[in-house]
């Protein structure tokens, strides 16, 4: 049976009784946690605390999730767990397109978010988007016209000007510049870059790939880069 991954874990709710029981549960597997109830706390602690994986409620007094993550992402590359309403489909949406990772609604299961957390800290061990781009040569960055994705380094080049990518959305890249021509569906995606017992939906992979696109100043009408393919997913181009 493999060993749990282990990880510091920063859980952000100002629900005092369920973040101590997110928190209870998260120490019950093995992960070292902080609590804190706000969002001004919240960006304090990610400095303090440098957390692998951020647990953050977006409905929070003061500092709202969105903002706090939208400050986060300044100076941290920890995952973002977002806990959402269940019907709060625009919240959702923003927290990702502000650099959240993944989100879990709520009234949840404590275990499945522990198991969501797992997810992320083993991605961040064995590098989940690289240990599946096959056999490559480890010193061979791929190279789609001008743009450049270095796995080793993990440093994305456009132009010879880097481009700062999340942990999620640079996995996401790495799998499909690694196959180039080659249509990955979404759950094929989520497969390699989240969990391949990831439960959530995957449009959350569409919101992705927007940001890197938007990043990469790549149209979704004329892309030089990532394709869409309509009611299977995406390919990568050639760059042209």
């Amino acid at each position: 049976m493999p060993t749990p991954p282990t990880g510091r874990i920063l859980v952000v709710d100002d629900e005092t009784d369920l973040a101590q029981l997110v928190a209870e549960y998260l120490r019950k597997a093995g992960l070292e946690v902080a609590v804190r109830h706000d969002g001004t706390e919240a960006v304090a602690a990610v400095r303090d605390f440098t957390p692998d994986v951020l647990v953050l409620d977006l409905g929070l007094p003061g500092i709202d999730g969105i903002e706090v993550c939208r400050q986060v992402r300044v100076f941290s590359d920890c995952y973002v767990l977002m806990l959402t309403a269940r019907d709060d489909e625009v919240d959702k949406i923003v927290g990702l397109s502000v650099g959240a990772d993944d989100y879990v609604t709520k009234p949840f299961s404590p275990r499945e978010l522990v198991a969501r957390v797992q997810a992320m800290l083993r991605r961040a061990r064995t590098g989940g988007a690289a240990s599946a781009a096959g056999s490559r040569s480890a010193q061979q960055a791929l190279v789609i016209g001008e743009l450049v994705v270095d796995e080793d380094s993990r440093q994305v080049h456009l132009a010879g000007e880097p481009v700062a990518l999340t942990r999620i959305e640079f996995d996401l890249l790495l799998c499909l510049a690694a196959r180039p021509q080659l249509v990955l569906s979404r759950r094929q995606l989520v497969e390699m870059v989240w969990d391949t017992h990831w439960t959530g939906d995957e449009h959350l992979v569409d919101v992705h790939i927007g940001r890197i696109r938007k990043k990469l100043g790549d149209e979704a009408a004329s892309p030089r880069f990532i394709h869409t393919i309509r009611g299977i997913g995406y390919r990568m181009g050639t760059g042209r």
